[in-house]
């Protein structure tokens, strides 16, 4: 598991929050994914979490979540780690939380890598998901333990999943035929035996856009809910209608991935358009419109999922 098994308490770094007031006398900075799920609770909604894959991607997210006075989650996988480099994300989610006057949870998604996984949480991310999902019930809890036990030492949530997602998400590959539901009596014994904050559940949705219309368990939604109690997660957003979004979140859903949708349409379809139509060379247009159709998409996600208004 490598050295930061080992790190005492005291050797950690310290979270530096909220470091900067508003007009108001209110605070900004990043909050956990405890704190905002809360209030999609008591608000009958779900927040929104986006995937970003550079600082473009990350301003419009944040740029959408300032306008709408909304909660958001932004997400950096292991592959946008890589690229951008876990202090440049940190920092710049803090840097955009301040300048938009927003606080947001800045969360690791499907985090396979322990190791990596510590890192983030030692570096100020406020939310990490464990993705053991590939291994068998007792491995899962093992991992999924090691996570909440070390998160705890700075207050970071915990995501888990439980039964499989299908599609691709990064290094992780499940055929839509393979993809495992998850069974409502082995969800409140995971939660019960990890102590996770949130639970992602297999339910019909996929990873990356769908082949036919996605056709979710909405009785399954319902009895992982009545059993576990616990704020569900529905992964694979992109593709699924308002009304199933709306009805999900009815049933227990408080958090929502969308991924494939701002890769494909909020970045590589305005990078291609624009880059054609930008006539002097200027990659300023290319950033800014990347900017604009990210903040459009997120944006039109935040009213379905009915979290405008609630910070």
């Amino acid at each position: 598991m490598g050295a930061f098994l080992y790190l005492r308490k005291e050797q950690l770094p310290k979270r530096r929050y909220r470091q900067r007031k508003d007009c108001s006398g209110g605070y900004m900075s990043l909050v956990t994914m405890k704190y905002f799920l809360e209030k999609a609770r008591k608000n009958k909604c779900a927040v929104g979490a986006f995937n970003f894959f550079g600082l473009e991607n990350l301003r419009g997210i944040i740029k959408a979540a300032s306008s709408k006075k909304s909660p958001v989650i932004a997400m950096a996988s292991m592959g946008a780690l890589k690229v951008m480099g876990l202090d440049v994300v940190v920092s710049a989610a803090r840097a955009l939380s301040q300048e938009y006057e927003t606080d947001i949870v800045l969360h690791l998604d499907h985090c396979t890598d322990m190791d990596l996984l510590f890192m983030c949480i030692d570096h100020g991310f406020t939310s990490v998901m464990i993705d053991a999902s590939d291994k068998d019930y007792d491995e899962n809890v093992r991992l999924t333990r090691l996570a909440v036990d070390y998160a705890a030492k700075t207050g970071c949530s915990v995501e888990a999943e439980l039964g499989h997602v299908g599609g691709v998400e990064d290094n992780i590959v499940v055929s839509e035929r393979e993809a495992l539901f998850t069974v409502p009596e082995d969800a409140e014994k995971f939660v019960n035996d990890t102590n996770i904050d949130a639970l992602a559940v297999s339910v019909g949705t996929v990873h990356g856009f769908y082949k036919l219309p996605p056709k979710l368990d909405f009785e399954r939604i319902t009895a992982i809910h009545t059993r576990t109690a616990i704020p569900l997660v529905l992964h694979g957003g992109t593709g699924v209608s308002d009304e199933d979004f709306k009805k999900a979140i009815g049933l227990g859903i408080l958090k929502i991935n969308v991924g494939t949708e701002l890769k494909v349409h909020g970045y590589f379809d305005v990078m291609k358009n624009t880059s054609l139509a930008v006539k002097d060379s200027d990659p300023r247009k290319v950033s800014t419109a990347i900017v604009d159709a990210c903040a459009s998409i997120v944006s039109t996600k935040i009213e379905v999922f009915g979290s405008r208004g609630i910070l």
